[in-house]
């Protein structure tokens, strides 16, 4: 299984095993990882699941789709990696992705 390193704005991580073929917001929202909030349930309408790629990691997932990036574009504190995970799917080639969550999704 694919392994997402989801990295809090104090810097306590959160190692999960993902399944293939999910979003990255499913794998954190199944291993209770906190910052991902998901209201919408994954259907980029909300931003609550917006996260930073590693810059490492940017160049090697697809590209967003138009809707993605209009809703990043209302999300606190946007950085040229932002992402909403719901929109990051699982796959085989993923494993290894590390991602952070914005200070103002986990509370700091």
């Amino acid at each position: 299984m694919p392994k997402i390193t989801f990295i809090e704005d104090d810097g306590t991580e959160h190692a999960v095993e993902a399944g293939a073929d999910e979003s990255v917001m499913q794998a954190a929202m199944d291993n209770l990882v906190p910052g991902i909030v998901a209201e919408c349930g994954g259907y980029a309408n909300c931003a609550t699941c917006h996260v930073y790629v590693d810059p490492e990691w940017a160049d090697k997932l697809p590209a967003p789709e138009e809707a993605e990036e209009v809703m990043i574009e209302a999300a606190f504190d946007v950085r040229p990696t932002s992402r909403l995970s719901c929109q990051v799917q699982v796959t085989e080639d993923t494993d290894g992705l590390i991602v952070q969550l914005p200070a103002s999704q986990t509370g700091a």
